[in-house]
């Protein structure tokens, strides 16, 4: 734990070189990384995992929040490390974080990864506001029902083939996140993000190498939205992978983690 401003941010280090920072997406605690992941990117790179305000062990502060607020948070949490530079990974509203830093900091990122993001609902494809999980969530948040929430929430994380195919791995999902279960202030705090950002003007101002990794049955932030950041984004490339849903890192996951090392290990 360190404190970053007036933020107590919770944070790990795995592995050693150069820093590879990940972000995870709206209410997940760094828990919910898949481990085998976090394994195969410590060989290489100085992993570097935290808790995003209003999630896990970080501090939950009153109020609405943004994703350039969070953006803010990362680079200081970066300042205090002494990262000068670093690769970074942003995972569903991770991503939208992570596209907030590359634009307001650029001199601090070298390579971009957005994985099952989006530019936000002004120019973005929204969900189907019935597949939607986080309208669902917070009332059963607030009832303390988190079981319920955690499997609505692997309902449209995952196909349901999947879910059907994979009953052990679902189950593990719904414990991890029972486990870790955000607050409701912290949730609502989050949530608040989509009021605001838009980045979809702004994009091709990222000159940095991107990869832009989506799935094509993603219910939570449909396709389109990877096409939309392909085509705004000068230098990105975009891979998708077919029948897989917005948790494809969990879903695909030693072939999520192979494109990632991949892609930042290229010259």
């Amino acid at each position: 734990m360190v404190k970053v401003k007036d933020l107590n941010m919770y944070f790990e280090i795995h592995g050693e070189g150069y820093p590879l920072v990940l972000m995870r997406g709206l209410s997940s605690s760094l828990n919910s990384w898949p481990p085998y992941s976090i394994a195969q990117f410590s060989k290489s790179f100085k992993t570097v995992l935290f808790d995003n305000r209003g999630a896990g062990n970080t501090d939950k502060p009153d109020g609405k929040y943004s994703a350039k607020m969070m953006a803010d948070d990362t680079v200081g949490l970066m300042d205090v490390l002494d990262i000068k530079k670093a690769y970074l990974l942003g995972f569903s509203m991770g991503g939208c974080i992570a596209q907030e830093i590359v634009l307001n900091y650029p001199n601090r990122i070298t390579k971009l990864i957005l994985t099952s993001s989006w530019c936000g609902s002004f120019h973005g494809i929204t969900p189907i506001p019935e597949e939607n999980p986080f309208t669902k969530m917070l009332p059963l948040l607030n009832e303390g029902k988190y079981e319920e929430m955690a499997k609505s929430l692997t309902e449209a994380l995952f196909p349901e083939d999947y879910r059907k195919r994979n009953p052990i791995i679902i189950e593990k999902v719904i414990k991890n996140y029972m486990n870790n279960a955000p607050s409701p202030k912290g949730f609502e705090g989050q949530v608040a993000y989509v009021d605001t950002f838009d980045t979809y003007e702004r994009l091709p101002k990222i000159q940095i190498p991107t990869l832009i990794l989506h799935g094509t049955e993603d219910k939570i932030l449909p396709v389109e939205n990877a096409k939309i950041l392909a085509e705004r984004i000068p230098s990105s490339e975009l891979v998708l992978f077919k029948n897989t849903g917005h948790g494809m890192n969990i879903q695909e996951n030693k072939l999520w983690t192979q494109n990632v090392i991949e892609f930042l290990k290229r010259e």
